[in-house]
């Protein structure tokens, strides 16, 4: 299993390495419409509800959407595909027109029609959705489209544009400039999309083309190596809903991703989010676990929205750091509950890892102690002086953040597994009820100074003394601060 999403800090630089890529967006284009009203009745004609309508929303959905969330991401995107020469087709035209950063270049064959999709929408349900589709259009194969392209998206909705001319186009401008090309695949026929980098089906449309079941990981495995058997795709990523995705490389095994536990609010359009998230990623050089990892954090976003949406960088990051910081309040842990969790990993046979300390104002030695800590223990607990204890240790005006502040800091680094906090002199009633393998204090102790080490090494456990880096500390951080000196 793969570890649940990118960190903070590699979100922001690849998001900063998105902005300004060109990527082309190819495929089915249509008009989404939106009629959102209120059902209070129920009709007397036949038994279904009456809706009354108060607003109309109209924006560009299939490709048109991917282009959207493309440009919402900071790409830049050029937007190949087919527009009917009707109203609606002015109409799609011209709201693409309003988009930042997305480049027209669109065809409209004479007499060619419009694909519309008409949700009714009451109480942030769907009631209806009505498709017209006079016929099927064209394909698209011109290569300008391509032109310098950083990746490159097919959006097939099986309407006619992602026809073989458009894929070979695609396959050489993805060789010429070198970008991947990823495809949102329809139908059954998978192989003829070709050498594409990554195909990017959900499971149903995985079952649909391998005839084989996709509900469990087993499933999903066995469907994927049928599919990679039966065509030229480099990997292979399904999308599972609130299974997360999961990875398929030729040659190179099968990593599940999880889901991200969200309020489901609609989930029209997160497929076009996902594509576009993939495709940024990979063009601009994450690998391919990174990019199903952004691309997961992307349509998590989105589904939480209403109609055909987009998602931003500061929604991404936001979303991020609520996530980081529910993980960091999961670790804070009774000691009730910690004992029983610290048993539980004995009982797997993991090694058990303790330290502790005020931890008042988070700095580089504290991170490189408690990773040096963890290295030496397969879970680490720390045990945070509590408020009372930090003042009768340090003194009045200490500490600085409060115990709720320090546990949700300590208990967001990776480094750590449970947080807990004790109000006595020193930790000694917790090391013996936890019983820990290693018990970790600073090199600024020595052994026979370390309160607790008998115990543990009592049972057959050790102490271990980590550095710290010079020059930290909070003392001198606080000082820096005030202007205050030592």
């Amino acid at each position: 299993m793969a570890e649940r999403s990118l960190d903070l800090g590699a979100l922001q630089s690849l998001l900063e390495r998105v902005h300004d890529l060109k990527v082309a967006c190819v495929g089915d284009l249509m008009l989404d419409r939106y009629v959102y009203g209120e059902v209070s009745r129920i009709s007397p004609e036949a038994p279904i509800p009456v809706l009354r309508a108060r607003r109309t929303v109209a924006m560009p959905g299939g490709v048109g959407n991917v282009a959207r969330n493309v440009a919402a991401l900071g790409g830049l995107a050029r937007l190949g595909a087919v527009a009917g020469d009707d109203a609606a087709g002015a109409e799609l035209t011209d709201l693409i027109a309003a988009e930042h950063r997305i480049e027209d270049a669109l065809i409209r064959p004479e007499g060619a029609a419009t694909i519309v999709k008409t949700r009714f929408v009451a109480a942030g349900q769907q009631l209806l959705r009505l498709d017209d589709e006079a016929a099927l259009h064209s394909g698209y194969a011109d290569k300008a489209v391509f032109q310098g392209a950083g990746a490159i998206l097919l959006s097939d909705y099986a309407k006619g544009v992602v026809d073989d001319g458009a894929i070979q186009a695609a396959l050489w401008a993805g060789a010429e400039y070198g970008a991947p090309v990823i495809v949102d695949p329809k139908g059954r026929d998978f192989a003829r999309y070709g050498a594409v980098d990554v195909i990017k089906p959900n499971a149903s449309e995985l079952a649909g083309a391998t005839g084989l079941p996709t509900e469990t990981d087993e499933q999903v495995e066995a469907a994927l190596a049928a599919l990679l058997a039966s065509t030229t795709a480099k990997a292979v990523i399904v999308t599972r809903a609130g299974k997360g995705m999961t990875l398929a490389r030729r040659g190179g095994g099968v990593t599940h991703f999880p889901g991200r536990a969200r309020e489901v609010f609609d989930v029209s359009g997160a497929g076009d989010t996902c594509l576009a998230a993939l495709g940024l990623a990979l063009g601009a050089g994450a690998t391919l676990e990174q990019a199903v990892q952004f691309a997961i954090l992307a349509s998590g976003v989105v589904v939480g929205k209403s109609g055909t949406a987009v998602v931003t960088p500061a929604e991404l990051i936001e979303a991020e750091m609520s996530q980081h910081a529910a993980l960091a309040q999961s670790k804070v842990t009774p000691l009730d509950e910690l004992s029983d969790q610290v048993e539980a990993w004995k009982r797997q046979g993991l090694k058990v890892g303790f330290t502790n300390g005020c931890f008042d104002i988070l700095h580089r030695g504290h991170v490189a102690y408690l990773a040096q800590a963890r290295g030496w223990c397969d879970r680490l607990v720390v045990a945070l002086n509590t408020d009372a204890s930090v003042r009768r240790l340090k003194g009045e005006g200490r500490p600085v953040n409060d115990l709720d502040s320090r546990a949700a800091v300590i208990g967001g680094l990776a480094s750590v597994d449970r947080v807990t906090a004790f109000d006595d002199p020193t930790p000694i009633a917790l090391i013996e009820r936890l019983r820990p393998d290693v018990l970790i204090k600073g090199a600024d102790y020595t052994k026979d100074k370390v309160v607790g080490a008998a115990e543990v090494e009592s049972w057959g456990g050790e102490v271990r003394l980590a550095e710290f880096a010079d020059g930290y500390s909070t003392t001198k951080t606080i000082e820096k601060m005030t202007g205050d000196k030592a």
